[in-house]
Order: C-alpha cells, then sequence, then structure tokens
C-alpha cells in the first residue's frame, strides 16, 4: 500500500506534464471555451484514466480487496468462536444445573436417610426401654412377692410363738416346746394361705 502512494504522485506528474502542453494547443486553437470537446484533450485523458486504472488495479484495488477479504474472514472466524464459545458455555452450563439438580436429590435423600435413620434409632431406643421397664417391673413384682413370702412365714413364725404361748397360758401346763411347735406347724400349713390380704 505504501509502494502504491509513493508511485501514484509520480504516475499523476508525469501525465499532467503531457497532457499539459496539449490542453494549452488546445486553448490556443479554440478560442480557450471550456465547453468545446477537445479530441486530443479526451484521448489523453482516457490514456490516463486507462493508465491510472491500471497501476490501481495492479498495486492498490488487490492488497485493499485482499486486505478486506481477510478482515471479512477474521470477522467471520470471530463469529464462529463466538458461537462456539457460546455453545460451549451453554453446555457447561447444563452440566452444571445437572449437577446442582443431582446433589439437590443427593441431599434430600440424605435428609430422608437420616430422618429414616432417626426414626429406627428412635424406635429402637423406645423398644429397649419399654424392655427394661418391663424387666423392672418384673424384679420389682419378683422382690414384692418374695417380701410377700418372707412375711407371710415371719407371720406364721410369730402366730405360732403366739398360739403355743397362749395355749400355755391356757392349759398352764408346760409343754414340750419342739413338740407343740410341730403341732401348730401343721395345722398352719393345712390351712390355705390368704392371698387377698396380709
Amino acid at each position: 500500500m505504501r509502494r502504491i502512494l509513493s508511485i501514484g504522485p509520480y504516475v499523476v506528474m508525469a501525465v499532467a506534464a503531457r497532457a499539459a502542453p496539449l490542453h494549452a494547443q488546445g486553448e490556443s486553437g479554440s478560442g480557450g471555451n471550456i465547453l468545446s470537446p477537445n479530441g486530443g484533450l479526451m484521448i489523453w485523458t482516457l490514456v490516463i484514466f486507462v493508465i491510472l486504472l491500471f497501476v490501481l488495479s495492479k498495486y492498490a484495488f488487490r492488497p485493499i480487496t485482499a486486505a478486506v477479504a481477510a478482515r471479512e474472514k477474521a470477522l467471520e472466524d470471530a463469529l464462529e468462536g463466538a458461537k462456539r464459545d457460546r455453545a460451549e458455555a451453554a453446555t457447561h452450563l447444563a452440566e452444571q444445573r445437572q449437577l446442582l439438580e443431582r446433589a439437590h436429590a443427593d441431599a434430600q435423600r440424605l435428609i430422608v436417610e437420616a430422618r429414616s435413620t432417626g426414626d429406627s434409632v428412635r424406635q429402637q431406643l423406645l423398644a429397649q426401654t419399654h424392655a427394661q421397664q418391663q424387666d423392672l417391673l418384673e424384679r420389682a413384682r419378683k422382690e414384692i412377692d418374695d417380701e410377700r413370702a418372707r412375711a407371710i412365714t415371719e407371720l406364721r413364725r410369730e402366730a405360732v410363738d403366739l398360739a403355743i404361748l397362749g395355749a400355755g397360758k391356757v392349759i398352764e401346763k408346760n409343754l414340750d416346746d419342739a413338740t407343740n411347735r410341730k403341732l401348730v406347724d401343721e395345722f398352719l400349713s393345712g390351712l390355705k394361705p390368704m392371698t387377698g390380704r396380709r
């Protein structure tokens, strides 16, 4: 392009120098009328135009056209690249959304599993507590029954002792303690125990 700009003024000056004498000759012969057709001037103007067109087409138009074509190609490539980048961004966005939805679903599943596990642990603890409670109740009942049996046995002994003392006072005679105790024990064991009362 710089080469064209450096050659262009020389071509124009050469053509103008060649056309100036012809123009001067045409002015002297025609009387100075600018609007009257002058064949020599028209030919030289046409020759200059053709030469200038040739020089411009060889040195200016091709590089300018090539530069414009290269610029168009670069713009098309940039547009294609932008389209590709946009498509990739849309793909990545869709992937990120899928990952986010998957993470959300996993979180919901973990929450449900945690609730289920919590309910299961709670049920197990309740069952274990209930079993321990039943075990304590059974132990308490057994201890109560054992205490009742001990109390009844103790009451029987005291009743035997009281009966012997009472019988001794009634008879006013000192009887054999072992024989009397045996008789009263046989009598008391023959009685039905009163479970409703103590």
